[in-house]
């Protein structure tokens, strides 16, 4: 079975909104559209040709469909673009009657069930990009086979948050990571079961102090 993939700029205090822009979501007064510019580097740029250069295909919510469908068909000569625009591509959407980029399918009806359609096909893996709203109805259901966070070093305290309140609790496994030149980590993650829990707490605090107390006198430290 494939793999369903989510690539997403994100902030170190989880805001994943317009990332690359004023004008790509000012939804909820949001005015730090942008915040994702100034740390490009040439690193950067070369591990999302290697992971576009992948065979895929692309799960996207309508807001970042209608971005990309406006942006990336009129770049010519770029391996970027090339990519997504001959890739296939399933559109989520309850308002959209029909979507007009190249090799794009609106998904319609029981979204969940035709997502999990889509992964039981034996075809490349999946790959979402931003779609905010998208990804938290992916998280509900525990869709996700891998997350590639792309966490830069700002804060902005009040936006749309990658991880919101439909997250399941799970372990998480740190498969892959590395470090730009302006500071953005890029960190892989797969699912590793549920969450587990446990305590540091004392069973008994007294006694564990007055051993302590006497270690460190052994010690000559008390």
């Amino acid at each position: 079975m494939r793999k369903l993939i989510v690539n997403t700029f994100v902030t170190l205090d989880g805001i994943m909104q317009a990332p690359g822009g004023p004008e790509e979501d000012p939804t909820g007064g949001f005015t730090h559209g942008g915040w994702s510019f100034n740390y490009w580097d040439d690193m950067m740029g070369q591990v999302m040709s290697e992971a576009m250069a992948k065979p895929s295909e692309l799960l996207l919510g309508r807001k970042t469909y209608e971005i990309f469908a406006a942006h990336w068909p009129y770049i010519i000569d770029d391996p970027v673009a090339d990519k997504l625009n001959s890739a296939k591509k399933y559109v989520v959407s309850r308002t959209l009657d029909e979507v007009k980029w190249n090799n794009s399918t609106l998904v319609t009806g029981d979204m969940v069930q035709a997502i999990r359609n889509l992964k039981g096909q034996n075809m490349p893996d999946i790959q979402v990009h931003g779609s905010g709203d998208l990804i938290q109805t992916l998280l509900k259901h525990d869709l996700i086979d891998e997350f590639r966070l792309w966490i830069f070093p700002v804060t902005i305290g009040k936006g749309k948050r990658l991880f919101g309140e439909g997250t399941q609790p799970v372990n998480l496994k740190l498969i892959d990571s590395k470090t730009s030149t302006t500071g953005v980590i890029i960190a892989t993650y797969e699912p590793a079961g549920e969450l587990k829990t446990g305590s540091f707490g004392l069973d008994n605090p007294s006694v564990a102090e007055i051993e302590r107390r006497k270690r460190l006198a052994e010690e000559g430290k008390a």
